[in-house]
């Protein structure tokens, strides 16, 4: 059966991505469920990891599907090169779009939210989210591109997306607070941002 389902993922490779962001993004979920809001297993948020799950398996991991493929293409060599290359686009390429429409979705998802919550939710978090990426992606991309076969980049990309969506889970568990007059973070997440200026 392991040996049909293998093949299985061989011929369709796009289903080893759904699978792998389908149970790897609720793991990150409940990883920033347990450290951060100090949940427990008889109070964490199942319906948050059905949501992180889902948007994981038919949104991120066909897109990354997708922009893996094309990047492969542009650049087919394997080297650190082309692998720095495929990395810091994928920063200006796919990055953008990909926080975007975590934050916009995921927001729309929850109970009550209306589509000004979810831009407005885009609006305040995204470059913050987007700069710790900019650091963290590309070191782990460019080890993806350079050492990680093809059929296997998604997965691996998948597997280090755990830690990362463990970080989005908090960036839209801190609520914003009103000071001045205008929307900030809770301190706590300057504080890490703090840490890659």
């Amino acid at each position: 059966m392991l040996i049909k389902f293998a093949n299985f993922t061989n011929r369709y490779r796009v289903i080893r991505g759904m699978i792998s962001y389908g149970l790897l993004w609720p793991t990150g979920c409940l990883c920033e469920q347990t450290f951060v809001e100090k949940r427990t297993f008889q109070t964490y948020d199942w319906d948050k990891c059905l949501r992180y799950g889902l948007f994981g398996c038919f949104v991120l991991g066909p897109a990354l599907y997708c922009w893996i493929r094309v990047a492969n293409t542009m650049w087919p060599r394997a080297d650190i090169g082309s692998a720095l290359c495929k990395a810091y686009t994928e920063q200006v390429a796919y990055d953008p779009f990909a926080i975007t429409g975590f934050l916009f979705i995921m927001t729309l998802t929850e109970k009550g939210k209306t589509v000004e919550d979810a831009q407005r939710e885009v609006s305040m978090k995204f470059f913050d989210a987007y700069k710790v990426g900019f650091i963290y992606w590309p070191i782990v991309q460019t080890y993806n591109f350079a050492f990680v076969r093809p059929k296997n980049q998604v997965v691996v990309s998948s597997i280090f997306s755990t830690l990362w969506t463990a970080f989005l889970s908090y960036v839209k568990y801190v609520e914003l607070q009103r000071k001045d007059g205008k929307h900030h973070f809770d301190l706590k997440l300057h504080k890490i941002l703090d840490w890659f200026e």
